[in-house]
């Protein structure tokens, strides 16, 4: 016979754990996942504000301002569909800053990742100073296109400290004006470029050949394989990537180019040093032709988004 004690002992005490429904725990998963997503979104939200609406919503906007005859100012914009469009074919100015471009592109992408390149396997077989030369490499990178922009006009004057170390080695005959001869001001500002952001192909060819398995370098090395060899047989298989990923965004770059060219040679003289990007900026802000201007940066936008979709596609091609 059971108890009054016993009775309260069986309420009060412990005893087996309540049984849980059989959906608890699934729900109790399902609410946890929602509030990590929720989380993850919030964390997203600002960046995402930000991309749609600088980057996506201006693209639109400036697409709309593409079919208008606009200077930018008036209140009233006057459409006239894709005039805009066609009259960039016939515009002898628009063809010499896209020939331009591309030179540019070319040459600053295959001499930076060259440059680069080579810089990165000095560091590695090189065991003093290592880090000093990496310090070194780098330091243009930083420094504001303005200061370069500035020290170059200086050094490149006519009368400039490149020019005065000339005559002092007897070299005359190779002084001239080279940000204001025609023949040499884009050749020029592609060596100013490569200068300063060598130090960034460096950093991502040397953060790949970090990743090189070192017992694969001994192996070779213990087949007889030469310094050459192991160069091109183990470590440029490893740099795929990474040559992939500076490829494009070195040429994306390039298309972006303003700042440098504006504070250097302003285009000239003449058309030789024109890039595409001045060649908005003039429209837009020096000639009030808003609506032109749009269609050209939209021109740009389209070669920027070749090289991006080229990206995706080669990067899929390399994973499989």
């Amino acid at each position: 016979m059971t108890t009054p004690s016993q009775l309260t002992r069986a309420a009060d005490g412990p005893g087996p754990a309540r049984a849980r429904p059989a959906g608890e725990p699934a729900r109790a998963r399902r609410r946890h996942d929602r509030r990590a997503r929720l989380a993850g979104f919030l964390w997203l939200l600002p960046a995402l504000v930000l991309v749609v609406g600088v980057v996506h919503v201006g693209i639109v906007y400036n697409a709309v301002i593409s079919t208008t005859d606009w200077n930018g100012i008036a209140p009233t914009r006057n459409p006239v569909g894709l005039d805009n469009y066609t009259a960039i074919l016939s515009d002898d100015v628009f063809l010499a800053a896209l020939r331009n471009t591309a030179v540019y592109a070319v040459a600053v992408t295959v001499l930076q990742l060259g440059a680069g390149l080579a810089v990165a396997v000095l560091v590695r077989t090189q065991a003093r100073g290592r880090n000093l030369l990496r310090v070194l490499i780098f330091v243009p990178v930083v420094l504001s296109p303005a200061i370069i922009g500035t020290t170059a006009r200086y050094l490149l004057d006519q009368d400039g400290a490149l020019n005065g170390l000339l005559r002092a080695a007897g070299l005359g005959d190779l002084v001239r004006p080279w940000l204001a001869d025609s023949s040499f001001a884009l050749a020029t500002l592609v060596v100013i470029t490569v200068w300063q952001y060598t130090g960034y192909s460096f950093v991502i060819y040397d953060a790949a050949i970090s990743q090189v398995d070192p017992a694969t370098l001994e192996a070779a090395q213990i087949d007889g394989a030469g310094n050459l060899r192991m160069f091109t047989s183990v470590v440029l298989p490893h740099l795929r990537g990474a040559h992939l990923v500076l490829i494009v965004l070195t040429a994306i770059s390039s298309l972006k180019t303003f700042d440098l060219v504006m504070l250097t040679t302003a285009g000239g003289p003449g058309t030789s040093t024109e890039l595409l990007t001045l060649h908005i900026y003039e429209q837009t802000i020096l000639r009030f032709h808003a609506g032109y201007g749009a269609a050209l940066s939209l021109v740009l936008v389209a070669i920027a988004l070749v090289f991006a979709v080229l990206q995706v596609r080669l990067s899929r091609l390399r994973e499989v």
